[in-house]
């Protein structure tokens, strides 16, 4: 996909914008065909498995991901999650960033995401994709309403 960047404001508090990013199961329904969860049991920390599972029947895969960085905001601080893709399909790494900002929080979201098989002469359009989806996913979660 390529490497793109979303930033979002909200008038949430960075703790309860971070609690509704990282709660893994509210990610299913937001990106079409997609069920998200963790094969790793509560709390999420660095280690934990984050497993999205996209597709129908025999064409569905999975896009595993590793926390490799658990940083939750608190006490003025800054929280960060990334997470590592796994996957035999897509590969690459995410990062969530929340800071304190004014009244409320900013929100970067990070990705730089490859799809084995396609030539990085996609990159452009698949970045693109991938902003429209994940800015609508991050819209979605910061609502904070169920989907």
């Amino acid at each position: 996909m390529g490497l793109f960047v979303i930033v979002r404001h909200t008038p949430l508090a960075p703790a309860e914008a971070w609690r509704l990013l990282t709660d893994w199961e509210r990610h299913t329904g937001t990106v079409p065909l997609t069920r998200v969860g963790a094969d790793t049991l509560p709390p999420t920390g660095v280690g934990t498995v984050v497993v999205a599972r996209t597709g129908v029947g025999r064409a569905a895969f999975a896009d595993p991901m590793r926390v490799a960085v658990w940083e939750p905001p608190g006490d003025g601080r800054p929280g960060r999650c990334r997470l590592e893709k796994l996957g035999r399909v897509v590969t690459g790494w995410a990062e969530i960033d929340v800071h304190p900002h004014g009244t409320g929080t900013a929100v970067r979201w990070r990705e730089e995401a490859r799809v084995r098989g396609l030539p990085r002469t996609a990159d452009a359009a698949t970045a693109y994709v991938g902003r429209r989806v994940f800015g609508r996913v991050v819209d979605t979660l910061l609502a904070g309403g169920d989907r």
